[in-house]
This record gives structure tokens, sequence and C-alpha cells, in this order.
């Protein structure tokens, strides 16, 4: 049985900024108002972060902007919002994030059988180096891709 996914928002920055070491879904707990602004695609993960407060995960910075038509009772767009993960798996989160210093970053955020998700991911920082060398492969990969097509 095929899943429908329908992709809301890309954190199209993480993947340039952090080392993904391993990716998480997890369900978002969210107020009507919210859910139905990230339906018309009102949602930036842009300096969005997940931190985990007294074994629970909690994303900060996610930007969702008001719901137009709500005539009163409208969210605060960059409040903290409760991210639903398994216990095991907010344990693992716990011990990677204490012993490596990795960090959490919201990588996308998407509908899945009519339930708003967010993928979470396990990250590493980059350093100015490692970024330069990202630069000059999509540089390179850019100027072969368009050498290609003026050949044929």
């Amino acid at each position: 049985m095929k899943v429908h996914k329908k992709l809301v928002t890309d954190n199209k920055k993480a993947r340039f900024n952090y080392f993904i070491m391993d990716e998480y879904e997890a369900g978002m707990v969210l107020l009507g108002t919210e859910v139905k602004a990230i339906r018309l695609g009102r949602a930036h993960l842009k300096d969005a972060y997940a931190k985990i407060k007294k074994g629970e995960v909690f994303v900060h910075q996610m930007h969702i902007g008001p719901y137009p038509f709500a005539y009163y009772e409208n969210h605060e767009p960059l409040r903290v919002r409760k991210l639903l993960l398994h216990k095991y798996e907010i344990k693992r989160l716990i011990g990677k994030v204490n012993e490596r210093g990795l960090s959490l970053i919201p990588l996308r955020v998407y509908f899945k059988e009519g339930k708003a998700k967010m993928t979470l991911a396990l990250a590493k920082g980059k350093k100015s180096p490692d970024k330069r060398e990202a630069i000059r492969r999509r540089d390179e990969k850019r100027d072969m891709e368009r050498e290609r097509k003026e050949k044929y």
C-alpha cells in the first residue's frame, strides 16, 4: 500500500550547513489554525532547531504564519511546539546529542495520511572548508551539466 505524502516546506540550508547523520519522523502537536496555515504552505524552517527538555522534544524558531481566515484566537507564529517521538527514539537522541555534541535540525514538514509530520535530523555542523568544498562540487556539477547540454 502506497502512503501519500504532501510536502509543505523543506529546509534547504540544513544540508549545506550540516552533515546529516540520521533522520527521524516525528508528529507535531499543533493548534487548529496552525494546521490550516500549514496546509496553505505558510510554514518555514529557515532558522529552526529542536531541543530535548525533560524527556520531551520541542522545536524552536519554526515559523508558521497566521491563518488569514481566523476571526480571533489566531496562533503565535514562532511559538515552541512539541514533537511526538517514541520513548526509545528520544532516549537514543538524548545519548547522541549529549555524548557527541550533535544537533537536532528539522529537515521538512509534510502531511502523511492527513497528519502533520516533521523529519528531524541528527546533524553535525560543517566548518567553512567543508562548505567551500560543497560549493566547489556544486559548481563543477553545474558546469558539467551545461557542457553536456551544449554538446547535445
